[in-house]
């Protein structure tokens, strides 16, 4: 029989627990038989030990059985997406409906914002009345009507990361490839998933900087969940600078409304939406291969099929019936809204990614700590992009804030974030690397 002890020492002296062992150690994680102190020990010993290929497979599993697993029996294959995080990246409200419009079902478990990182519920609860928390037969009811649903997980899907994910930000262990993946993908799989895109964000606005470290994370996963039975690709994408040329909740939906109805497009946005969606319609056996997926996702985008699905799904979930032809009407304003001046000429050399979600965090936009109540209304918009020739005194971005006083302090840290120079910088590549 396990035991907590036995299974922290394995790992402490540099050997794998069995599958048997994981398994029993998640469901303490779930039913309180492990103690804080033990999953603290437990996810310092991952963190400097590691798992190895099958242990994360394992511990996977374990997570993700550790609570209630949804199963479908549906006309069309399961699809979801999942995005590590950045700035500006409001792909999932495009994509969901998007890959509805084409026949596939999606129960998208999303999350609220962690860190300098926006957060997909967060983003929709600026839309009035937008409810997140479904129960199991509303999910179903709405997946069968509508095609998909953007929902946070219920207290019954993997209780064992909730529990380890909460402890891994006051023990230091947040880093760990081994615990990064099996929270991931325990929440995923658990919702009976039949294949899944991964979108591995890497740069500055992303908490992976460095391709080798997207790389290493995007591997891990793809081979992991590929091993707990879920078809998986990954992208490894561009997080240089923000994805949408807004960042904060409702701005983002309006970016996003823009793209659906066609009032103004986003290029960089578009295109990943476009990949992504490729990727999983392929998987999904609703596309010959990624190009063709990524084709149909575009006529879904271009007809307006996916905007009427969204529509659809806002209504569902509590919003407004007319939001999509009255969505300006609908989403909060901030009080107060400022241009940022640049202090100097030159083109957009850098962006400081992760200064510009601290921003966002600071007018309000995000959490400082656990429970706090967020301001849907502020953020940035209209934010130059690398390769961008701007004079001194021309607008970097529209601040959007609460009171003069934090769009001031606001305006000085967007200044800050911006390197320009003479020479004009090569655009970044948007796909860096597909892991298969």
């Amino acid at each position: 029989m396990s035991d907590a002890r036995a299974i922290i020492t394995t790992l402490r002296d540099g050997g794998h627990p069995s599958a048997a062992d994981l398994q029993w150690f998640a469901q303490g994680l779930a039913s309180g038989a492990v103690s804080d102190a033990q999953a603290g020990a437990f996810a310092m010993a991952v963190l400097l030990k590691g798992l190895g290929d099958e242990g994360r497979v394992a511990l996977t599993r374990a997570m993700r059985d550790s609570g209630h697993v949804l199963q479908w029996d549906m006309p069309g294959p399961v699809l979801d997406k999942h995005s590590t995080g950045g700035i500006g990246d409001c792909v999932s409200l495009l994509l969901a409906p998007a890959l509805a419009a084409c026949g596939a079902y999606v129960p998208m478990i999303s999350g609220r914002g962690l860190g300098h990182t926006g957060g997909t519920l967060d983003k929709l609860e600026a839309i009035p009345g937008f409810r997140t928390g479904l129960t199991e037969a509303q999910l179903r009811a709405q997946l069968n009507d509508v095609g998909c649903a953007i929902v946070s997980a219920s207290a019954e899907i993997a209780p064992a990361d909730r529990r380890l994910y909460a402890l891994r930000d006051v023990t230091g262990t947040v880093e760990s490839v081994d615990l990064i993946t099996a929270s991931i993908l325990s929440k995923k799989l658990a919702a009976g998933l039949e294949a899944l895109v991964l979108d591995v964000k890497c740069g500055s606005g992303a908490f992976m900087k460095t391709l080798a470290e997207a790389e290493a994370l995007a591997r891990a996963l793809v081979s992991t969940a590929q091993g707990a039975g879920c078809m998986t690709t990954a992208l490894i994408t561009d997080m240089s600078q923000p994805l949408a040329t807004a960042a904060g909740n409702a701005l983002e939906v309006i970016e996003v409304m823009e793209t659906l109805t066609g009032t103004s497009v986003n290029s960089a946005l578009w295109d990943i939406t476009m990949a992504l969606g490729g990727e999983a319609l392929a998987l999904g056996g609703l596309a010959d291969d990624p190009a063709d997926g990524a084709m149909r996702i575009e006529q879904a985008l271009d007809s307006g099929a996916a905007a009427e699905i969204f529509g659809r799904m806002v209504a569902a979930q509590g919003g407004p019936h007319d939001f999509v032809d009255r969505w300006p009407d609908r989403l909060p304003a901030a009080a107060v809204i400022r241009e940022v001046p640049s202090l100097r000429s030159g083109f957009v050399q850098r962006v400081d990614g992760q200064a510009l979600g601290q921003t966002v965090v600071g007018l309000g936009g995000g959490r400082l700590r656990e429970g706090d109540r967020l301001n849907l209304s502020v953020g940035l918009s209209e934010l130059a992009g690398i390769g961008e020739d701007i004079a001194a005194g021309d607008p970097l971005c529209m601040v959007h804030a609460a009171t003069e006083a934090a769009a001031e302090q606001a305006i000085a840290q967007i200044q800050a974030a911006y390197a320009l120079g003479a020479a004009l910088p090569e655009d970044p590549d948007l796909i860096l690397k597909r892991i298969a």
